[in-house]
């Protein structure tokens, strides 16, 4: 696959993500005007969270990252008959392991509920409220975490545009459940919670036509002791923390934010939500692609093409990345007041979300590095070393929680995930340098320089354009989201004239 296929195929799963995300958005303005920020809505993040934690850990964490190399190892030297026995012994292995685990989370959920939100014991109908939620939502983790290796089979064939866009389908039916199942419900918000299970076995679902069409459908088969299996277990027991520190890192700012004050979590939640849109939408994108490459390349030994893949999509993650993080810095209270100030969600939900906002911004280039360096150690079968740097990024950001968290509160807890993104993707790229594995290309300095200009010009843009974020509190719906669209655009359209002013090319990013 050359460049301009990468290209191609990242822009396919852009697109699809793109409008997954679109869909997300909707999906919490419609949580913002019917629930707010408040006890409820803090409890259903935390129910949805457990499982979707775990959905990121173990499905596309941890599973993919060691599943997607094994996978090109044998498309790539073993027969047909083999592959298919290795998808059926996978997928029968995970499911029994998955309602195991399913089974044990729904008994245990006030428990688990007492770990992640330890706060919510001080207000019991808060805790009675979460538990019973999360035995709704965890089955969750069992119909994503198939569904995640359907989209792993998937992805390895070239077929990337459906993983990127189921998604979607829980969007729709969360929407469609605070619309029209919520008010039945006793709780309202309990209606949220029965969108999460239904939304699961939709998804799932969903894959069955398509594995169908690449002739991989699963037979599932118990294959505990076989030789893929074993391979695909090994390489995952260490990579279900190295592949997910971010989200433990998100896990430990939603415990401390429970003991905060009321609306914490939930302002913590739209903040990493709107970092995870650019994230979705080109990071994720960018590591879905490169890996079943950067996994062929390796199981050809053409170390070569590996470091130029590499150094290519470490470019793009810069040349989005930057502005992205400058954007959102800028208009993060604009953003927050024009999307989700309706209904509950008043001007001081904007103004608390808006300070976690910036800080988690401030980290999203370090989180699309990651998404990109990761895979060329995945790629290699190599688990460990992430797992190590894991370790000392999250322990970086354990301490810097205990000291941002008193003077910023739950702003100090974005701060500190934010930083230990920049350990986490520092150490990752300074090893690939180190052993040689990754040999940047001609021209980064200047290329450094050329993007240095091009965001300092759309940062003075949107500075002035934004104007004071009590105008946006105070604006009508409709001004607000011109406005915005407008800055967005002028935004845009200043960084792309400045990166073709300054000489980048489409070019030299398709062939480096």
């Amino acid at each position: 696959m050359s460049n301009k296929a990468l290209l191609k195929s990242t822009g396919i799963v852009s697109a699809m993500t793109s409008l997954s995300r679109v869909t997300g958005f909707v999906r919490d303005m419609v949580y913002a005007q019917m629930f707010g920020a408040g006890a409820g809505t803090d409890a259903f993040f935390v129910a949805f969270r457990i499982p979707n934690f775990l959905r990121r850990l173990f499905a596309e964490g941890a599973f993919s990252q060691a599943f997607v190399p094994v996978f090109s190892e044998y498309q790539t030297q073993r027969s047909r008959e083999e592959l298919q026995e290795l998808v059926d012994q996978v997928a029968g292995t995970l499911g029994v392991i998955l309602f195991l685990i399913t089974a044990v989370g729904v008994l245990a959920a006030p428990i688990l509920t007492l770990l992640f939100a330890p706060g919510f014991t001080a207000d019991a109908s808060k805790y009675d409220l979460t538990v019973a939620m999360l035995r709704i939502t965890f089955p969750y983790l069992l119909f994503i975490s198939l569904t995640a290796f359907a989209g792993g089979v998937l992805n390895s064939c070239g077929r990337f545009a459906i993983p990127a866009v189921t998604p979607v389908l829980l969007n729709l039916t969360m929407i469609a459940a605070a619309l029209w199942l919520a008010p039945y419900m006793e709780q309202p918000v309990m209606g949220l919670a029965w969108g999460v299970f239904i939304a699961g076995a939709i998804q799932l679902g969903f894959q069955i036509p398509f594995l169908l069409q690449v002739k991989l459908l699963p037979r599932p088969r118990w294959g505990w002791a076989a030789q893929g299996v074993q391979k695909v277990l090994k390489l995952m027991l260490p990579a279900l923390f190295g592949s997910s520190v971010a989200q433990v890192n998100l896990l430990i700012d939603t415990l401390l934010a429970s003991f905060l004050a009321s609306g914490s979590v939930s302002w913590l939640y739209y903040s990493d939500r709107l970092v995870e849109f650019p994230l979705g939408i080109f990071g994720v994108a960018l590591g879905t692609v490169i890996l079943p490459k950067l996994s062929r390349h390796h199981a050809s030994a053409e170390t070569t093409h590996f470091s130029h893949t590499l150094d290519w999509a470490l470019r793009w993650a810069l040349l989005i990345g930057i502005p992205a993080t400058v954007a959102l810095v800028i208009l993060s209270g604009p953003i927050l007041a024009t999307l989700f100030q309706y209904g509950q969600f008043d001007a001081h939900d904007v103004a608390m979300s808006t300070r976690s906002l910036m800080a988690f911004a401030l980290g999203l280039v370090a989180f699309i590095l990651i998404k990109v360096l990761a895979p060329g150690f995945y790629a290699r079968q190599d688990t460990r070393t992430p797992v190590k740097y894991g370790l000392i990024a999250m322990g970086a950001n354990t301490a810097m929680t205990l000291i941002f968290i008193w003077p910023l509160a739950h702003a100090g807890l974005a701060l500190s995930t934010a930083l230990a993104a920049f350990i986490n993707a520092g150490l990752l790229l300074l090893t690939l340098l180190r052993q040689g594995i990754y040999q940047p290309r001609a021209g980064w300095p200047t290329f450094l320089v050329q993007l240095g200009c091009a965001n300092l010009a759309m940062g003075l843009v949107l500075w002035f354009g934004a104007g004071d974020l009590a105008g946006w509190l105070h604006a009508e719906a409709k001004i607000k989201l011109w406005h915005l669209c407008w800055l967005v655009a002028a935004g845009g359209g200043s960084y792309l004239l400045t990166v073709l002013a300054v000489g980048i090319r489409p070019r030299h990013l398709l062939h480096g």
